[in-house]
């Protein structure tokens, strides 16, 4: 029996396992493929060979490992983005174990590499002042300012991922009340519909009406009418984030990103007395506990419950350990 090649067990990876039996999402296809991708052309360079031609003997523990600092020295890339790249790592060396066996020791090696833990930080959102700036940021008289303040206020108000907003089409979106909404099919495959609201509609119709409303085409165009990149919405937020500042001086303070939208939007449905589990059907989230990460960034919210809270009664004094080795370990 002829021993998988590289070639071989990559392209069986995202064909095989991927595609047909996972029925990934296109977005994880495309981050998987450039999580191996980088894998490639660093190893590539260091074996001083084609990728092609690389074999599995150089695809070992020490290079992913080389690989990894490559991300965090060379790169600079969070430990978010690192942690994403070795579970595409991981995930490839899961399908190629029971393929090539006698390479179980190299696979083992390689799947025992642990995730980074790293600090989350409180999730930051605009205040509303904050994002009535941003939405008056872009210049309506031109065909981009139209379009991109379309596409801030629908982020705002739905709190879309980034790869919804761009692969949004004319057919997602309904219009007419009762019943307008944005119709998205977000990770994991789940299917739902986001309401919009009166002040949404009033910018997004007839920005429909302009472009047309051509079946099948992007909400959110370039001018040459394919989908935006992704990279293109992250520099337009950042630009109009930059615009903003002039009148809003404490939107400077912040990174604005797609992101900072999403959370924004959870935000606004939080302090609206929403609760948690509808706001995770809202923004598509797998599971209720990924959106109490708002609650933590709520401050009013801890300082309602800290003025319910009934202050102690005991007097200060100073603590002092029983013993000078059980202080030792106290103070560590």
């Amino acid at each position: 029996m002829t021993t998988p090649t590289v070639t071989s067990l990559i392209q069986g990876f995202f064909t095989e396992r991927l595609v047909r039996q996972r029925q990934s999402s296109p977005q994880t296809v495309a981050a998987y493929r450039d999580s191996i991708r980088l894998l490639l052309l660093f190893t590539a360079q260091k074996a001083a060979k084609q990728p092609a031609g690389l074999t599995l003997d150089d695809l070992d523990a020490a290079t992913v490992a080389a690989f990894l600092d490559h991300l965090d020295g060379d790169r600079h890339n969070s430990t978010a983005t690192r942690n994403a790249r070795l579970a595409a790592i991981h995930s490839f060396y899961r399908y190629m174990l029971p393929l090539v066996p006698e390479h179980a020791h190299t696979a083992s090696q390689i799947l025992a590499i642990p995730q980074r833990r790293y600090e989350r930080a409180i999730v930051s959102y605009l205040t509303d002042i904050e994002a009535d700036a941003l939405l008056h940021a872009p210049e309506r008289t031109t065909w981009f300012g139209r379009r991109d303040r379309a596409l801030l206020i629908t982020a705002l108000q739905t709190g879309l991922r980034l790869s919804e907003l761009i692969s949004l089409t004319t057919g997602d979106v309904t219009t007419t009340i009762p019943g307008a909404a944005v119709h998205t099919v977000g990770k994991g495959r789940r299917e739902r519909a986001t309401p919009l609201t009166r002040q949404t509609l009033a910018v997004l119709r007839p920005w429909l009406e302009e472009t047309g409303s051509i079946p099948g085409a992007p909400v959110f165009p370039t001018r040459h009418g394919t989908p935006m990149s992704a990279d293109a919405v992250q520099r337009l937020v950042a630009k109009h984030a930059a615009t903003a500042a002039h009148t809003c001086p404490s939107i400077g303070a912040k990174n604005v990103t797609p992101h900072t939208l999403r959370h924004t939007a959870a935000m606004t449905l939080l302090k609206a007395g929403v609760d948690t589990s509808v706001i995770a059907l809202w923004l598509g989230h797998q599971s209720p506990e990924t959106t109490y990460i708002y609650l933590h960034a709520d401050m009013a919210l801890k300082e309602r419950a800290l003025e319910r809270a009934t202050a102690p009664t005991t007097r200060p004094g100073r603590y002092r350990p029983p013993d000078t080795l059980i202080g030792f370990l106290e103070r560590l």
